[in-house]
């Protein structure tokens, strides 16, 4: 509804008038947003049944001031015109839910496929607004749980490292010598290695440097566990990435779950 800053600098340059009073003046008077029917409600939801398709998103985003709110997709739009089916103030699942009901029941009974993360209050809202679609967990969040579950072992032997570098120190000053803690052919101690290895642990080893590549081998030779445990990940990744056929990734998928078992 407001003329953005660029257009209201341009014309205060050129003819002398006030932006911050265009910029009123266009809001209340040129413009029709007092008048809007969606006014009352459209800081809490906004809805727009005319977007809705077979196939949604729904997810939650962080605005520039930190509020969250929940928003619905139509995949099928790819981001562009008429893409946003409903924004929601918030991520309590009866707000959302109270919010979509402003949207005839025959259209969300079209609804056939509801991409969603992990949480119950998405599943909630997915259940009961979108009876007759299924819901698809978005692969990004199954390889963050993979990516999450290696840093989590990353992060418990960072800790036993510096656990062991205090006592380490501890017992150098009780004998009265200079604590010299080892430090790997890169020049890394223990607990270096370990806070140094955060990123490269994110990505494929063709991404790596020179620099990372010399550190994950020393990272996985010293913890064989890490370096299965990024296998495992990896390979996850490999799978979203490459298969398309519903069958093959299937298959592809239950030979990876054999091996997290064995591990």
């Amino acid at each position: 509804m407001d003329i953005s800053p660029t257009t209201c600098r341009t014309l205060e340059q050129y003819y002398h008038v006030n932006s911050n009073t265009l910029d009123k003046q266009y809001k209340d008077v040129l413009s029709d947003y007092r008048t809007w029917s969606e006014l009352e409600h459209a800081d809490e939801w906004l809805v727009f049944p005319d977007n809705v398709g077979r196939n949604l998103a729904i997810d939650e985003t962080s605005m520039s001031n930190g509020e969250l709110r929940t928003i619905v997709t139509n995949r099928d739009r790819h981001g562009k015109d008429q893409c946003l089916v409903a924004i929601v103030k918030g991520v309590k699942s009866e707000d959302v839910i109270n919010a979509l009901k402003h949207i005839p029941e025959a259209l969300l009974n079209i609804v056939e496929e509801v991409t969603l993360d992990l949480s119950d209050s998405m599943r909630k809202i997915v259940r009961t607004c979108f009876p007759k679609a299924m819901r698809v967990i978005d692969r990004f969040h199954i390889q963050k749980l993979a990516c999450d579950a290696v840093q989590e072992m990353r992060i418990k032997h960072r800790w036993d490292a510096i656990q062991e570098a205090n006592d380490d120190m501890e017992n150098a000053k009780l004998e009265g010598r200079e604590y010299v803690p080892f430090r790997y052919e890169n020049g890394d101690t223990r607990k270096e290695l370990l806070a140094r290895s955060r990123y490269l642990l994110f990505k494929s080893g063709e991404k790596w440097t020179l620099s990372q590549s010399k550190r994950a081998e020393i990272l996985f030779r010293e913890y064989p566990d890490l370096k299965t445990a990024y296998g495992l990940s990896h390979s996850l990744r490999m799978i979203f990435s490459k298969n398309t056929v519903k069958d093959a990734a299937r298959l592809s998928m239950a030979k990876w779950y054999n091996k997290v078992e064995e591990a």
